[in-house]
């Protein structure tokens, strides 16, 4: 009998045994590939930084773009992407939410409505370039709206528009039941239940999605370089009809340069927008954990 047993042991063990090699094998690669990107992305900051803090000082970020290193800024730049980011949040924002509140508490169960959840989520991971060319035939071609600011912003809507549904209906979906049947209990309608209830309990999941759908627009080039043309300017944008230029799209044109000042002065336009993305992070985990503290007392 114990014989009979002894091949069938030394086949487990055998296999136990190849289990713990294999996976040591692929633990290993698995941590080569993280140190890998860890390194390169410390590699990458340091010659970002290195390049960049020399030319980091007030009068880079309050001048205007120029021909001539010593004398060039991105302030323009800066208020075009501030112009455009405020511009694509009042039209994503209500649009987005409005859209997740029906998808999530009107919209009826069926095929039609399970066919424009799939869409909205394949939406969310088309290239960007895909809505630039869009952004072109229909904002600034078909509409004639120009390669302006009011045709930026809702090229870059569209773009964040399904990132800002997806997120809201997340945060809605993950507001306890118990809730709308207490409110319904009280005699709520449900207009009432979405407004005072689920959206108060939602609130932190929306604004830390609409935070980072509006990160995820700041840093696209590709939609705004069809839009914007990699426009010159040396000016702020009055109205949402002005042309404009953004941060992106000042960096690339100043990699582009063949002088080696103006690299360093991309490798400072890099920084700046990676303290306004941080910035944007930072700001959408501040209220997300601010708003669990205060649910949970």
């Amino acid at each position: 009998m114990a014989s009979e047993l002894r091949p069938i042991s030394d086949r487990l063990r055998r296999k136990k045994t190849y289990r713990r090699v294999l996976g040591g094998i692929f633990y290993g690669l698995f941590l080569a590939s993280v140190c890998v990107g860890i390194i390169g992305l410390v590699v990458l900051l340091y010659e970002v930084l290195s390049n960049g803090l020399p030319w980091m000082n007030w009068q880079f970020i309050t001048d205007y773009p120029s021909r001539h290193p010593e004398e060039a800024g991105l302030f323009s730049a800066l208020m075009g992407t501030v112009w455009l980011m405020g511009m694509t949040a009042l039209f994503t924002v209500p649009v987005g939410v409005g859209a997740a509140i029906y998808l999530e508490e009107y919209a009826p169960r069926n095929i039609l409505t399970r066919v424009i959840e799939i869409n909205v989520a394949n939406l969310a991971g088309v290239p960007s370039i895909v809505y630039g060319l869009l952004g072109l035939a229909l904002f600034v071609t078909w509409f004639q709206l120009g390669r302006s600011i009011l045709a930026g912003s809702m090229t870059l809507s569209l773009l964040v528009l399904p990132i800002v549904i997806l997120s809201s209906r997340e945060a809605i979906r993950a507001v306890p039941d118990s809730y709308r049947q207490a409110a319904y209990a009280m005699g709520a309608d449900q207009w009432q239940v979405i407004k005072q209830v689920i959206l108060p309990s939602a609130a932190p999941g929306i604004l830390t999605g609409t935070i980072l759908a509006m990160s995820r627009a700041i840093g696209e080039a590709a939609p705004v370089i069809a839009i914007s043309a990699l426009v010159y300017i040396t000016f702020v944008p009055a109205h949402p009809m002005d042309r404009f230029t953004v941060l992106p799209i000042q960096i690339y044109n100043w990699i582009a340069r063949p002088q080696d000042e103006f690299r360093g002065l991309a490798a400072a336009g890099i920084i700046v927008l990676l303290v306004i993305l941080l910035t944007m992070n930072a700001i959408a985990v501040f209220l997300r954990n601010r708003y669990q503290v205060r649910s949970e007392e």
